[in-house]
């Protein structure tokens, strides 16, 4: 099935992505970005807050979007 895969870690990118029926967010996750870990990042299907375990669905919208940024330094 497919389903539309953003990701705005470093250049960003979307894209459809074929993934097996019964695919979670944790594994398009791992797909996607590889062993970093998932607690860095916000990751959101349909627009919405998500857990782990949930399992995609043809057309979902899942976006993975950094929530720290490699080089940035704190304002003080």
């Amino acid at each position: 099935m497919k389903v539309l895969a953003i990701n705005n870690d470093g250049g960003g990118y979307a894209d459809y992505v074929e993934v097996a029926a019964g695919t979670t967010v944790t594994g398009l996750f791992e797909q996607q970005i590889g062993s970093a870990d998932p607690s860095h990042y916000l990751i959101r299907v349909n627009r919405q807050p998500c857990h782990a375990d949930q399992v995609l669905q043809e057309a979902d919208r899942i976006s993975i979007t950094p929530t720290k940024i490699e080089g940035a330094s704190r304002s003080h």
